[in-house]
């Protein structure tokens, strides 16, 4: 089975830039032992240490607006998809995102929800901490609607001419 359309290269460029920045974030904003891939990795790379900047009121939505921004424009690239797909793909990561910000608020309850065979998946292992120990924030809920507005805005100023 071919494909009816080349990869988007400049959305997945685009996504993976803003991924690129959200890792960054979390290597010199925010202590190693808050953080899951960093805390549990194998080398030691945070950089909080060495360079800890705040980032104020602004980085504290940053990650939440780039994580459902950048998957949304990954996604979308691979797939090269017209406005309706596109639509979709925004509002899936926004509604995954949300879930999980959500799921912080009655944190045993979701926690309980994490399957055990969870825990010999790397990166989704923690997943029940992730509830546990994390909180709502409700500016996060914003960043995360903001970053499925603005991820639907370029894939529309980035699509193809011939996407369908």
């Amino acid at each position: 089975m071919s494909r009816l359309q080349p990869i988007n290269k400049k959305q997945i460029l685009i996504g993976s830039i803003a991924l690129f920045i959200g890792l960054v974030f979390y290597l010199i904003g925010r202590p190693p032992d808050h953080t899951y891939f960093i805390y549990k990795g194998i080398i030691p790379i945070s950089l909080y240490q060495n360079f800890p900047i705040e980032f104020g009121f602004a980085g504290d939505g940053l990650p939440a607006f780039l994580h459902v921004f950048s998957f949304s424009m990954i996604t979308a690239g691979w797939l090269s998809c017209g406005k309706r797909s596109a639509l979709i793909i925004c509002l899936s990561w926004f509604t995954v995102d949300c879930m999980f910000e959500l799921g912080q608020i009655r944190d045993a309850w979701s926690s309980r929800m994490v399957p055990d065979w969870f825990v010999n998946v790397p990166f989704i292992q923690n997943l029940d901490g992730y509830f546990i120990n994390g909180t709502f924030d409700f500016y996060d809920m914003i960043s995360i609607l903001i970053g499925a507005v603005t991820s639907y805005l370029v894939l529309m100023a980035t699509k193809t001419k011939k996407t369908i």
